[in-house]
């Protein structure tokens, strides 16, 4: 009997633990196809093409994937699935249909809820309290096909979005392990998706992490949350200059709503109070400087509040 084989379109770290996961159950990965790292980009997660190349798998890149012959390549490689792990682009229905028996993808959250980009860090914006990784089929919509399988991971009030991807990375390569017995088989499930709407979301910028003193002060929080390094981070401005505000942690007690927000320090603690009378603690702060010494500016905060637009 031959091998199963599987192309796989891969990036990040789901790429690197779902590719394992394959290798692991002996299907054989004639081609990866991976993403070249952005030397700009502050690259935190694992490689695909590290990974391959540790396996001595062949690796193609997008600019080999925009090649005319590249679906014809594809085709002659003969695959039994398309598996697209992370990937950033969405595979067209040529390269789709060359797999035999299915073309498939990791998705970070429990659809059909937060498809498209950034799931993870979506919903730790909009407070939500779990999230996951969803195996579906791939269709010519993003992230509209059948799912396979999918598994829940909760969402602390505390985690940011790193915490939180390196959990849905668990999810995805459980989900994964324990649905190719089924796939190989050819009897594993298939459950349509209810597409709602308002569940489709969009990539977000770095000038997303403004943050709008208006919003009540868990909205702020999640803000924090979903943006907090390695991502760009939430920002503000304190006495002209931008602050980075990297963690924060609601305070159990509230204020007078105020129709103004305010920095203003506490036993050497700093603080912000929201226009909705919510207290959020400053834990982690930066400048272009450097870190922000929190003590010392509470200190200086005691006797000079600084107001926050």
């Amino acid at each position: 009997m031959s091998a199963v084989r599987a192309i796989v379109f891969a990036y990040h770290d789901v790429g690197v633990r779902c590719l394992k996961t394959l290798l692991s159950a002996k299907i054989e990965v004639p081609l990866v196809v991976t993403v070249r790292d952005d030397p700009k980009e502050n690259r935190w997660y694992a490689s695909v093409a590290d990974t391959a190349a540790e396996y001595g798998l062949p690796v193609a890149m997008p600019s080999d994937a925009e090649r005319p012959d590249f679906v014809e390549r594809i085709a002659q490689l003969d695959p039994d699935f398309i598996f697209s792990f992370y990937y950033r682009s969405m595979l067209g229905a040529p390269i789709l249909r060359s797999a035999r028996q299915g073309a498939l993808n990791m998705h970070g959250s429990l659809l059909p809820q937060y498809r498209g980009r950034a799931p993870v860090n979506w919903a730790i914006l909009n407070g939500e309290l779990q999230t996951g990784a969803t195996l579906h089929y791939m269709v010519e919509r993003a992230d509209a096909g059948d799912i396979v399988d999918q598994l829940a991971v909760p969402i602390l009030q505390d985690d940011d979005a790193r915490e939180v991807f390196v959990k849905v990375t668990a999810a995805a390569e459980i989900v994964l392990a324990r649905s190719l017995p089924g796939l190989l088989a050819g009897n594993a499930p298939r459950r349509p998706q209810p597409l709602e709407p308002g569940q489709y979301f969009g990539r977000r910028r770095p000038e997303d992490g403004r943050i709008d003193w208006s919003q009540p002060a868990g909205r702020i929080h999640d803000l924090v949350r979903a943006v907090a390094p390695p991502f760009p981070g939430a920002f503000t401005e304190v006495d002209g200059r931008q602050w980075w505000i990297h963690r924060t942690r609601m305070e159990p007690k509230m204020i007078t709503p105020s129709g103004r927000a305010r920095l203003f320090g506490a036993q050497g603690v700093c603080y912000a109070a929201c226009r909705d009378g919510g207290v959020l603690r400053i834990l982690a702060a930066a400048t272009a400087d450097g870190p922000v010494a929190l003590p010392e500016m509470a200190h200086e905060l005691e006797t000079r509040p600084a107001a926050l637009a």
